[in-house]
């Protein structure tokens, strides 16, 4: 029986697509009230709203069912994350769909409040013509201050080299390596960069630390004549102080895109002419919704199927560099855990990831829940995700080891999952990054994993593949792509043989008659 998600908020079309591509069915529910959400909800075992719907607590433990939440952007302020993880529930958005949209638009609101050019339009439409009204500022070899250099922040100091502009910011978690660079001169406490900012733009999510950190204390350091851009989040700057200093002429001008109540028709913004507002449209672009439904469709459907999610946002935070370095990995360990799940016939005691080149020294945590996955999964009929990958592996009393190496031989980087001795090594090839298994128990080979293959380990002698052709082919089976891997000093081989189907036990008896075999493996991802 396909399982059902609902979705509550008008998404991209490209977004129903996937998900019915995947084999679900999707129902759609636009302006759901709150109490109709509660009766249907039980029947969903996924959830895709946007910024409208409010998932309470009382609507996530009405959703008996639910697996998988899926945000189709990046603020998950209206779904409750404790709730959800309480209940096992993966929370997860689309991080990157929208960045570049908003970066645009905060960088767009910096310069129309700089030039006055929302004022001088209205003048010009009004039929007047005041140059001398608008004397602007120009942003070359000013100050930036960004607060928050995540991937929008990021994109943001890009941008602003290019206009020639110097860099300080403040971010806690940003390492000095990034911030280096970005060209960022990175300070560690907030007011020591406020006195030195021409402009000031903030990139941070809402926390009880971020909701009113500018207030009027934070902005009596600030520079006269600063400039501040809020794209991020409402009610990071007061807005009653904003105005209080707007009026007393301490800051020039602001352009705002969140606020502290929205829907906003009335703030002590409005009655100013330097204040460049926007109704929270910074992600609003075709391109952006577009990823964003794409994105959470793919999100949601792996969720559902057991797979792990790499953005699910109630698990440890990972710094962009490290999800964008690791996060691609997470598919592939899983893919391993079932594999050496096959191959091992039980579950281990110990569980070590190596991961090698360029990945060396990075968080590999993230990989823990992947390799979980497909370890437990297959063996042990249980669903890991980030949420609750640790608890899982004191449960099955797993020690999991995270190591790392400077040398993956001839590749970039691999990751390696070794699960009591028996190791799988793999590596990503290619702008779709696909798996490619580089070892396997100890012997070298290059192949990419198949749905279905045969693992052979035998004594190398000649005839052994035609031996193995015959049978298959007899059986209507046919060999799609081997590998043959060799030790040096052995005088065993390993062949990884993907084959067009599922081979049954019959044949695997008469492949283990016909042959001196050390081990023979049927493999299913």
């Amino acid at each position: 029986m396909a399982k059902k998600v609902l979705v509550t908020e008008k998404v991209a079309e490209e977004c129903i697509t996937i998900l019915k591509e995947k084999g679900l069915e999707v129902d759609i529910s636009l302006k759901t009230p709150p109490e109709e959400l509660l009766r249907i909800i039980p029947g969903y075992d996924a959830l895709v709203v946007r910024s409208a719907t409010k998932v309470t607590r009382e609507v996530i433990e009405a959703g008996s069912k639910l697996k998988v939440i899926g945000r189709a952007g990046v603020g998950v302020d209206n779904i409750d994350i404790a709730a959800a993880t309480e209940r096992g529930i993966v929370v997860c958005n689309a991080p990157t769909s929208n960045i570049v949209s908003a970066a645009e638009h905060a960088f767009a609101l910096m310069l129309a409040a700089a030039r006055n050019i929302p004022e001088a339009n209205a003048f010009m439409k009004s039929g007047q013509w005041a140059r001398h009204r608008f004397k602007g500022v120009e942003l070359y070899e000013k100050t930036l201050a960004i607060f928050g250099l995540g991937r929008i922040g990021g994109l943001m100091a890009e941008r602003a080299r290019g206009f020639g502009m110097k860099l300080v910011g403040y971010d806690p978690y940003c390492s000095p390596e990034r911030a280096d660079s970005l060209g960022v001169a990175l300070y560690d406490r907030i007011e020591d960069v406020l006195p030195l900012a021409d402009f000031i733009t903030v990139h941070l999510p809402k926390t009880n630390e971020t909701i009113g950190m500018f207030g009027p204390d934070e902005m009596a350091l600030m520079k006269d004549g600063v400039i501040l851009v809020n794209a991020a989040r409402g009610g990071i700057f007061q807005e009653k102080a904003l105005a209080d200093f707007m009026a007393a002429g301490k800051i020039r001008a602001v352009g705002v895109d969140m606020f502290e109540e929205e829907p906003c028709t009335a703030s002590p913004l409005h009655e100013f002419d330097r204040a460049v507002l926007t109704p929270h449209i910074a992600a609003v672009t075709e391109e952006a919704q577009r990823r964003a439904g794409e994105q959470i469709a793919q999100y949601v459907a792996a969720g559902l199927s057991g797979s792990i999610v790499p953005t699910a946002i109630n698990m440890a935070p990972v710094p962009p560099e490290v999800m964008d370095a690791v996060g691609p990995y997470v598919p592939a360990c899983q893919m391993m855990g079932k594999m050496i799940a096959q191959m091992s016939g039980e579950i281990p005691s110990k569980l070590k990831i190596v991961s090698a080149g360029t990945l060396a020294g990075c968080d590999a945590s993230i990989l823990t829940a992947g390799a979980l996955d497909g370890l437990l999964t297959y063996r042990a009929s249980v669903k890991v995700s980030p949420v609750n990958a640790d608890a899982m592996a004191k449960r099955h009393g797993i020690k999991v080891e995270l190591a790392s190496e400077p040398d993956a031989h001839e590749y970039a980087s691999t990751v390696t999952l070794d699960a009591d001795g028996v190791a799988v090594s793999c590596t990503l090839a290619g702008p779709s990054q696909t798996p490619r298994i580089t070892a396997l128990r100890g012997y070298r080979i290059d192949i990419v994993p198949a749905a279905h293959a045969l693992v052979f380990e035998y004594v190398d002698r000649p005839g052994r593949i035609g031996t193995i052709g015959t049978i298959l082919g007899e059986a209507g089976v046919n060999i799609t792509t081997m590998q043959i891997g060799l030790k040096p000093g052995d005088e065993h081989a390993i062949v990884y043989m993907n084959v067009s189907e599922e081979v049954s036990d019959e044949v695997m008896d008469r492949l283990r008659s016909a042959m001196d075999l050390k081990n023979l493996w049927k493999i299913s991802l």
